[in-house]
């Protein structure tokens, strides 16, 4: 499980460097928080209060960077779970392009239903229908396409890194946390230092990335 947790963060991390205007990926871990067995951070560079549509785009490829990244390790059939709340975002993100932004050249600059972020007890028996059946369908249609190319995009970004991404699974798997500095090292092509407290740590140099670690990409992980 760590190390396909591993994979995982290390998809979201090279996929939100390798597309544009995404905000710069500054840390991995795979330290468990809360529910989450790893988390992969964005910096912001300022404030923001509105994405353009290659941004939105760049942002639905790196959600679908974990899923991915895993089924090329493991193969579909291995997958888990643990790209659920990536999964739910980029589509919340992608139906909100089409429904809410006029982001999607099929439905046009239109906003489509009136539907609350929260639903309330009784409020689905109430609310009004405010699109036709054949909208509806459309929409869902759209919105599929838009995640399927988003799928698409990442997979071959990841499939064209995938010495960077055995790279960069084997350093979070050797010091479980690497910042931006070690994340440049990977997209460089080169193998990682250890953490600049790693030697407060009281690890020794046996913990570190050795010639042998290139054999953990040889083969799909147990999980």
């Amino acid at each position: 499980e760590k190390t396909l947790t591993a994979y995982h963060e290390a998809g979201h991390a090279i996929v939100g460097r390798s597309v544009p205007e995404h905000d710069p990926v500054y840390k991995v871990t795979i330290i468990p928080r809360g529910r989450a067995l790893g988390v992969t951070m964005y910096l912001p560079e300022g404030d923001k209060y509105s994405y353009n549509k290659v941004a939105i785009e760049s942002q639905l490829c790196s959600l679908y960077g974990g899923r991915v990244a895993e089924e090329l390790i493991v193969g579909a059939d291995k997958v888990t779970t643990g790209a659920s709340n990536d999964i739910e975002g980029a589509t919340k993100m992608a139906r909100n392009m089409v429904t809410k932004w006029g982001l999607s050249d099929e439905m046009g600059p239109i906003a489509y239903g009136d539907e609350e972020d929260e639903v309330f007890l009784g409020r689905s028996v109430t609310q009004t229908k405010s699109v036709s059946d054949d909208t509806a369908r459309k929409i869902d249609e759209v919105v599929r396409t838009i995640l399927d190319r988003a799928y698409s995009r990442t997979k071959a970004i990841l499939q064209a890194n995938m010495d960077k991404l055995h790279i960069m699974a084997e350093a979070l798997l050797a010091y479980e946390t690497i910042d931006a500095t070690q994340i440049d090292a990977v997209m460089e092509g080169r193998r990682p230092g250890p953490p600049a407290d790693w030697a407060k740590s009281g690890r020794t140099s046996k913990d570190d990335i050795g010639p042998a670690a290139g054999t953990i990409g040889g083969a799909a992980p147990q999980t």
